[in-house]
């Protein structure tokens, strides 16, 4: 009987150094960079091949082999189901293309993309015993991790900027998270937090700091590879802040080619960020593996206002392996776009979708991308969490009931 994961060991993303599997364990010991979890894949080959997925429910676990819990009486889960891939023929046309397509992040629970790291990370370290956690967060991840927390009886601590949206400060409430808001970003948020959990035994779950979330973040990776029948879009943009979906997605290809389970063949990845926090735009612009830290970050894309990514050379990596690029947009534009996706395309956009299909429009204007190539943009999240935003005012009628 094929075990539940093939899960192999941790190995340093940076200096390859190994480390023993399911170890509760930050960063590389070592260099202090994120870890990578390994499987087994020679194994796995000789165990399964695609087709045993066809009778398996599209959620998180239908991928689990690939996944890193061993025993499935740790899931927390709350059913997710595979996000779809929906076409914007309106918004396509008004650039001269004929296959822009959206995965919708905004069905899962809480609203965004961040139910996937939740999912996964909160089964870990349910796994492993961990009794509570902490997390940094501009808004969304926090909401996530503390819906998933709650479910498994783990307790959080979320500290975010005192700007971020009032949504997913009252999505942590009543989750019943301890939530901190501080003056500052969410580089400051993850500096304050190890003195504002209660308890010193802790696993600290911010992004790329513990190898595991990602392996949520990989599952989009699959899904899209299995929804486009086992091949790659041309061109996946993707709205970034932190990163890691970036590195998850092309983690998942890789694995799923070296399975022998689709073509050897990837998309060039375009990341998009605001122009009021771009520092891995600056990066790739300057040919650095590196980024700086962005000073005064700002823009209404909260997701996306990260001043220096754990994970920035890894996300480096992936557009110089894909022939990929880096672009910024004004916050003008994300508004604008996303209006014009609601009005078109029937699709709310969360600020960050609504910035990849301003990066979109933004590259086929510079020609980088072609009229004739699919692309999909990552709509990370609902607009609907996003309501505040709105600048648009009803009418109103006078009328008296009496009359």
């Amino acid at each position: 009987m094929s075990p539940y994961s093939f899960i192999s060991h941790l190995q340093c993303s940076f200096c390859g150094k190994e480390y023993k599997a399911d170890s509760i364990i930050q960063v590389c010991e070592s260099c202090g960079y994120p870890l990578f979890v390994r499987y087994d894949l020679t194994s796995m080959k000789k165990s399964i091949d695609r087709d045993s997925l066809i009778s398996r429910p599209q959620n998180f676990w239908r991928y689990h082999e690939l996944l890193p819990v061993h025993d499935p009486a740790n899931i927390v889960s709350f059913n997710e189901p595979f996000t779809p891939i929906v076409p914007l023929s309106e918004t396509g046309a008004s650039m001269n293309m004929t296959r822009l397509y959206a995965k919708d992040e905004g069905v899962l629970p809480s609203g965004t993309f961040k139910a996937r790291g939740a999912s996964i990370g909160i089964s870990k370290a349910k796994e492993m015993g961990v009794s509570a956690i902490g997390i940094p967060t501009n808004g969304n991840a926090g909401a996530a991790w503390a819906l998933y927390a709650a479910k498994a009886g783990i307790d959080i601590t979320v500290v975010m900027p005192n700007s971020a949206p009032i949504t997913p400060q009252k999505e942590c409430l009543i989750a019943g998270a301890n939530l901190y808001v501080i003056e500052g970003t969410i580089g400051d948020a993850g500096k304050i937090l190890p003195k504002l959990v209660n308890t010193d035994n802790w696993y600290d779950v911010s992004t790329l700091k513990e190898p595991y979330r990602l392996e949520g973040k990989k599952t989009m990776g699959f899904e899209i590879a299995e929804q486009f029948s086992w091949s790659v879009p041309d061109v996946i943009v993707y709205p970034t802040g932190g990163g890691a979906g970036v590195v998850g997605i092309y983690k998942a290809l890789l694995e799923l080619q070296e399975l022998g389970w689709m073509e050897k063949r990837m998309p060039r990845f375009a990341i998009v960020q605001a122009d009021g926090c771009a520092p891995l735009v600056e990066a790739y612009q300057k040919g650095e593996r590196f980024s700086k830290e962005w000073q005064d970050p700002h823009t209404i894309a909260f997701g996306m206002r990260v001043p220096k990514a754990l994970g920035d050379f890894l996300i480096l990596d992936v557009l110089r392996e894909t022939d990929g690029i880096a672009i910024s947009v004004d916050d003008e534009s994300i508004h604008a776009e996303r209006k014009n996706v609601v009005r078109r395309d029937g699709l709310h956009a969360s600020p960050e979708g609504a910035a990849g299909i301003a990066g979109v429009r933004k590259l086929r204007d510079q020609g980088w991308i072609r009229p004739d190539e699919t692309v999909l943009v990552m709509n990370t999240g609902s607009g609907l969490k996003y309501t505040d935003q709105i600048t648009e005012t009803p009418r109103t009628y006078a009328f008296s009931a009496t009359k």
